[in-house]
């Protein structure tokens, strides 16, 4: 394996445990400033997750591309046509790094490394409205991809994630790798195990949705423009 791939992989993981902990630790510390107040508590778990994951893509993008997340690393592979060794390698790690965020936020906050998340999330109108916040992250990302306005994903896409913890009743994980780290927190940010599945399966059909968008919206990428770097 050559240095620059393990920078990738060993930035992917860092980025994603990153990642996770911004958003297991500011729901926690806003469970613990804003007790009373679920809307207040979501408002700052929403500013904080979208600030950290604007800083994490700057931080990050031009070691790994800044993906973080399976579903961006499949799409980026099947709209490119070529990355699916770094592809699959990208995937366990992310999905460590978000279990390892997980644990960090826990201890930073006094409470176990390890507490399995009792809140369930799997109804209809989260599911609906997980497929619609993935496919909607996707189409953000390689609208600006595809155009060459990479230079824009760290902000855009903190926006984007920032609103859409308010405009879908899910928060919008939009994140296989997250949704398995946030069921080992039971904390504001958690999800229980018998809510996973049913969310990775609308994260994959979401997926889905937002890989014809980016194909039907921006076919061909523009001269200039690039792959996110990996």
């Amino acid at each position: 394996m050559n240095p620059g791939t393990v920078r990738a992989l060993a930035g992917e993981f860092v980025g994603s445990a990153l990642l996770t902990a911004v958003v297991v630790g500011s729901g926690i510390a806003a469970q613990n400033l804003s007790p009373s107040d679920v809307g207040l508590q979501l408002f700052e778990n929403a500013f904080a997750t979208a600030l950290g994951l604007g800083v994490l893509i700057l931080l990050f993008q031009t070691v790994s591309g800044a993906h973080f997340n399976p579903a961006v690393s499949i799409v980026d592979a099947l709209l490119h046509r070529k990355g699916w060794t770094i592809t699959a390698a990208y995937i366990p790690v992310q999905i460590l790094g978000c279990i390892g965020g997980a644990m960090l936020a826990n201890l930073m906050f006094a409470a176990p490394a390890v507490a399995w998340s009792s809140t369930d999330r799997a109804s209809w109108p989260h599911l609906l409205a997980e497929t619609v916040a993935t496919a909607g992250l996707l189409l953000v990302i390689f609208a600006l991809v595809r155009t060459g306005r990479s230079h824009l994903a760290a902000p855009a896409v903190g926006a984007y994630i920032g609103a859409a913890y308010f405009f879908t009743s899910s928060t919008s994980f939009a994140n296989p790798a997250i949704t398995i780290g946030r069921a080992f927190t039971d904390t504001f940010a958690g999800i229980a195990w018998s809510s996973v599945a049913p969310f990775l399966a609308a994260q994959v059909v979401g997926a889905a949705l937002g890989w014809a968008l980016i194909r039907g919206f921006f076919p061909v990428v523009a001269v200039g423009s690039a792959a996110p770097q990996r």
